[in-house]
């Protein structure tokens, strides 16, 4: 018996085939998600129908492949939000994660995201769902006949089980902003106060459920893509801290400590647990800027390279990490809560200006911004660090980084795909197969 997950990326769509039995990987599918559509240049869009495309051939395409198939998990980006009319149906582009409509000055001196917080007492940030519908909002262009606002996989679960209104996880509804922690849902007066419509918020639900069939297939409610990347890489939910490096990056762990701690959020993950995560604009984005500024400096000599990456790990492969090292900082985008905040590169000296104390300054600065959001937590209780995503696998040297900076030991999970792997997991504690979520962990496997 087998199940598959899939995962709704910001640039990749990937579903992954899995043995229930011995949680082998069998086979993952991924797909460019080129689906983006041109907006206002504060604005980041795409086409929901076409993601649903992509989603169903690879479903399909594993399904064929591995019947009998027992459940379908599904996770995606977070904090993006669809305009959905009463029979489910996009009125509007995806905003992601990325679009930057509330970083826009709505009056002298502020944004939209303050005067968001301001107004609710929530912190609110650019690009989480509730601050771009406020954003639509107050420029009168919510699409008309709004009936639902969901993230692209609770659209994408919907239509799969032939729903017209989506359910959405309490990990995707503490995205969009406007959650109340403590009670589990979406702050109505919060909501009300800014103006906003609760009605077109949708039911939410803190457990994993089966919404209906796809193909006679049971399919999960679809859950956030940090909290399917833990599920899916930690077997010792508490020995083990996660980072997860990509386009972004993130560490995250279980608590049930629900003290605020200004580099982290808390976040739902399943039912009562939460995570603490703190999140990192650039991660990998930093390092292919790295990549970048290399291959235009060996152009602009004379030469005709295309990718600098084998260049980097053959020096990474060959030199330790030099003396006298750069103070480099790669909040390039900012931060959430700073998003005119900038990087920087100091501490430059006749010794060290060189393009090997840039490489290793970089990587340190990716670790550090990490460390630095999980040093002053008071439930840090681990011995492990786990690491998942293409930024961290890949990169043994950063793999070294990460271990020292964070004093632990590192493991690396033996499946690649983490986030479609966790949904995989959360699905078959839906359907019952396993009976909790910790027993369908364990299936998990290091290199």
């Amino acid at each position: 018996m087998n199940a598959i997950g899939l995962d709704i990326g910001t640039t990749t769509i990937c579903a992954a085939a899995a043995d229930v039995n011995t949680g082998e990987l069998l086979e993952s599918v991924t797909v460019q998600n080129n689906c983006e559509i041109n907006g206002a240049s504060f604005e980041r869009c795409q086409n929901p129908l076409k993601i649903l495309e992509i989603c169903v051939s690879a479903l399909n395409k594993l399904i064929e492949k591995y019947s009998p198939v027992c459940s379908i998990g599904i996770t995606g980006q977070m904090h993006g939000v669809i305009y959905l009319d009463s029979l489910g149906n996009p009125l509007s582009p995806l905003y992601t994660w990325q679009d930057a409509s509330a970083d826009e000055e709505c009056e002298s001196g502020i944004t939209y995201a303050e005067k968001l917080s301001k107004i609710t007492g929530y912190k609110m940030a650019s690009g989480f769902g509730c601050s771009t519908y406020f954003v639509h909002s107050q420029k009168g262009c919510v699409p008309q006949g709004t009936a639902k606002i969901c993230t692209v996989h609770d659209y994408v679960a919907m239509k799969l089980t032939g729903r017209s209104t989506p359910v959405m996880h309490t990990s995707d509804a503490a995205s969009f902003g406007l959650f109340d922690a403590d009670k589990l849902q979406f702050d109505s007066a919060a909501i009300t106060r800014a103006g906003l419509d609760c009605c077109v918020f949708p039911e939410i639900a803190a457990d994993a459920r089966i919404l209906g069939n796809y193909k006679e297939i049971p399919v999960c409610i679809a859950i956030g893509d940090n909290q399917a990347s833990f599920i899916g890489s930690v077997r010792d939910t508490d020995s083990s801290v996660l980072v997860n490096i990509g386009t972004g990056s993130q560490m995250s762990f279980m608590t049930r400590n629900t003290a605020e701690v200004e580099s982290t959020e808390l976040r739902p993950c399943h039912e009562k647990e939460f995570i603490r995560v703190g999140s990192a604009l650039c991660g990998g984005r930093a390092f292919a800027a790295l990549e970048s500024f290399i291959r235009q400096t060996a152009n602009l000599c004379g030469g005709n390279l295309e990718n600098a990456y084998s260049f980097i790990d053959e020096y990474l492969n060959t030199n330790q990490s030099p003396a006298n090292p750069l103070d480099v900082s790669t909040a390039f985008v900012g931060t959430r809560e700073n998003p005119t905040l900038r990087g920087h590169v100091k501490n430059i000296g006749l010794d060290n200006f060189t393009p090997g104390h840039l490489i290793y300054g970089v990587l340190d600065a990716i670790s550090g911004e990490l460390y630095n959001m999980y040093s002053p937590c008071p439930d840090k209780a681990h011995s492990c660090v786990v690491g998942s995503g293409n930024g961290l696998r890949k990169n043994h040297a950063l793999q070294k980084i990460i271990s020292e900076m964070f004093g632990m030991p590192l493991l690396i999970p033996a499946h690649k795909e983490e986030a479609a792997y966790g949904a995989m997991l959360y699905s078959l504690t839906a359907c019952g197969i396993y009976p909790d979520l910790k027993a369908a962990q364990s299936l998990i496997k290091y290199l």
